[in-house]
């Protein structure tokens, strides 16, 4: 069940937006509702201006950084990238790469293994570097601001550490050069990703290779370029599209088609973008990211940066092509394990009306449960953790996923006591534990969700922007609603309601396994066509209410074969009685 909230707006002041900023009213409508209700804070939201991205010296730990780094290379020392294995860590580490390298720097990378090693630092890892070259500065990019025990052994072994990451931080902090937006100090936004953190500590380091204060006008035009990597990472690792994160999506899109390398040129052929003449954050999301980040969900990181960093545009191709099939391979082992989640929540009666879920089977592969865990949230509508487990070795680890606002870290931060690792932030951790003490950590977490859950189990708050008719939804109306864009969390597409719908048509099923619906809408003589996806189980109760109901949906522009058409995408219907 969805509760439908429909944003309130102020009239005269919607009718003020549209007049001064020349823009159709249900633009204005929705911008009202999103905050920017005065002239001045909605045209600066539609400009979307690079120079609204903050001074990177003001983010935490940066000067420190960057001051080492410039010294490290001017020295000619080694500096070994330190990255994750997961987009958002594969795209920082490839973004400083290229900085560096650039710059003359004598650079490296190590991706830690996600099957053998785990995310983040390890202190073999940190052995095996110091041993290699004990001279060398490693730069971590997306992990290690919980890392105190690796901080303190690269301090024995005297190798320098810098530690660059966006994660949920504990009391103790490790003794090393910290960037992170949400250390203390004067950042005005704390929620950049670590490809966003890399974005600055890269500008800044530019900066002092400059005059100190601009970079030169070739690391300026890496900076552009870069921002298209910055531009994945952050649409990956779904932090909210607002502020700083939106500008770089905004500008890093058009990056990704202007100044692509021979990595990005192969990805984006081989995910059929590249004769887009644009591209969109979901574009990413749906066809980008999943292929960088099967490989390192398969054990296969290295060649995913690989790929972003090469200059050879043979070797670029096939790697490309290989990441595309370990994605096919990826999507075979997902809906196993999803068919599998939801099979061991129908066998449990208890767990479905449970505020949470704690899930494991030994079968399942460590490198993909943070996806199926993300599914099996949606579709049970409650926070979900999945767990790859040992018999042999008596160990669980695995991914969860937040729904419905929960704060999930701080749920399994209570658990703490139980658990060997975890890290991660409000909607997405990983963790490992005793596979003895799994039921222990279900009931617990459970208790912690029933008492913090924002909205009850199985019910969803549907946020609305604006009641429109179908006839408001003309090609320049929709493409106007764009601006509002890039979209993603905490940005989402609008919402619109339309009331007194009926079906203009009989409803058809497509794709593959009949999993979505087509149908056509009509309203007061005007129709349009609308598309579910993955609700084939809706047909019967729309044809059973077919002359009358409610349909809640994003509109948007579908071309085909050349041509484009407004079509809208159903959130959820709902009958008129």
């Amino acid at each position: 069940m969805k509760l439908w909230r429909i944003a309130p707006f102020d009239e005269s002041c919607v009718r003020q937006l549209a007049r001064e900023l020349k823009i159709s009213g249900l633009l204005a409508q929705i911008l009202a509702a999103r905050g920017c209700g005065t002239s001045s804070a909605a045209e600066a939201y539609l400009a979307r201006k690079l120079t609204s991205l903050h001074d990177p010296e003001q983010l935490p730990g940066v000067s420190a950084a960057a001051d080492k780094i410039v010294a490290a290379m001017k020295a000619g020392r080694r500096i070994t990238i330190y990255g994750d294995y997961d987009v958002d860590g594969v795209t920082s580490t490839s973004l400083l790469w290229h900085c560096l390298t650039l710059a003359g720097g004598k650079v490296d990378y190590y991706i830690p293994s996600r099957l053998e090693e785990g995310y983040g630092l390890n202190c073999e890892a940190i052995r095996k570097l110091a041993t290699e070259d004990p001279q060398r500065l490693i730069v971590s990019v997306d992990c290690g601001i919980t890392s105190v025990a690796e901080a303190l052994l690269a301090k024995e072994l005297a190798v320098e550490l810098i530690i660059t990451d966006h994660h949920q931080f504990d009391s103790q902090l490790p003794d090393a050069t910290l960037v992170h937006p949400r250390l203390a100090g004067n950042y005005p936004f704390g929620e950049l990703c670590g490809v966003g953190v890399a974005f600055k500590l890269a500008w800044a380091v530019c900066a002092r290779l400059g005059d100190g204060k601009k970079a030169s006008p070739r690391m300026r035009e890496f900076l552009l370029s870069a921002i298209g990597l910055a531009a994945i990472g952050t649409i990956a690792d779904v932090v909210p599209l607002v502020n700083e994160n939106r500008v770089i999506v905004h500008y890093g899109l058009g990056s990704l088609l202007d100044r692509a390398n021979p990595g990005l040129k192969a990805l984006l052929e081989v995910s059929k973008l590249n004769q887009h003449k644009q591209l969109s954050a979901e574009d990413v999301a749906f066809n980008l990211a999943p292929r960088i980040n099967a490989a390192g969900r398969l054990g296969q990181a290295r060649l995913a940066v690989e790929l972003l960093t090469t200059d050879q545009p043979e070797r670029a191709v096939a790697l490309a092509k290989h990441l595309d099939e370990l994605n096919k391979n990826r999507r075979t082992v997902e809906q196993r394990m999803y068919k599998q989640a939801k099979e061991l929540v129908d066998a449990n009666p208890a767990w479905q009306s449970a505020p949470a879920l704690v899930l494991t089977h030994a079968d399942w592969h460590a490198g993909v449960l943070g996806i199926v865990a993300g599914r099996v949230a949606e579709h049970f509508r409650k926070p979900a953790i999945m767990l790859a487990k040992d018999e042999v070795q008596h160990i669980a680890q695995g991914s969860g996923r937040s729904y419905g606002g929960y704060n999930l870290h701080q749920g399994v931060s209570t658990c703490r006591d139980l658990l060997n690792t975890f890290g991660g932030h409000h909607v997405a951790i990983g963790l490992k534990l005793d596979d003895r003490r799994v039921d222990e950590l279900r009931d617990r977490l459970c208790l912690h969700a029933a008492e913090n859950q924002q909205l009850a189990p199985g019910t969803e708050e549907l946020a609305i922007d604006a009641e429109v008719s179908l006839s408001d939804l003309t090609h320049k109306a929709v493409v106007e609603l764009d601006q509002l864009g890039p979209f993603g969390a905490m940005n989402r597409r609008p919402i619109l309601v339309a009331t007194g719908v009926s079906l203009a048509a009989p409803i058809k099923k497509m794709g593959e396994g009949e999993r979505h619906l087509s149908l056509q809408l009509g309203q007061r003589g005007s129709t349009i066509r609308a598309v579910a996806f993955g609700k084939a189980d809706w047909a019967e109760n729309l044809e059973a209410h077919g002359s009358n109901f409610s349909v809640a949906f994003q509109p948007n522009i579908n071309t085909y074969n050349g041509y484009s058409n407004v079509q809208v995408e159903l959130c959820d219907f709902q009958p008129v009685i």
